[in-house]
């Protein structure tokens, strides 16, 4: 019989952080609310491609929201640092109004 294979998670502020491409979700999908942050521009730094602009949506996850109303605030911002900070102080506190 085989064994599940168990994938652990990159987390940030103990929730998780998973890569898609050039999309990062940052939370827990069972939560009210998840952090979608898509990176639009790379820049070079020696041999790395470092994010450049990345937009942030504070994503419902409710599956009775319609579509148009899922993203709940939007933002634009220089670097990955600067969206997950912006990004995990929205999601602390979207969760936190529950």
């Amino acid at each position: 019989m085989a064994e599940k294979e168990t994938k652990e998670f990159l987390t940030y502020k103990g929730k998780p952080l998973v890569r898609n491409g050039n999309t990062l979700y940052y939370g827990h999908m069972s939560d009210d609310f998840v952090i979608m942050m898509t990176i639009g521009s790379t820049k070079k730094e020696g041999e790395l491609d470092i994010a450049d602009k990345v937009t942030i949506s504070l994503i419902n996850t409710d599956p009775n929201v319609r579509p148009k109303d899922k993203i709940v605030k939007k933002s634009e911002k220089n670097g990955l640092w600067a969206a997950m900070d912006i990004g995990s102080i929205w999601l602390e506190r979207a969760l936190a109004q529950k």
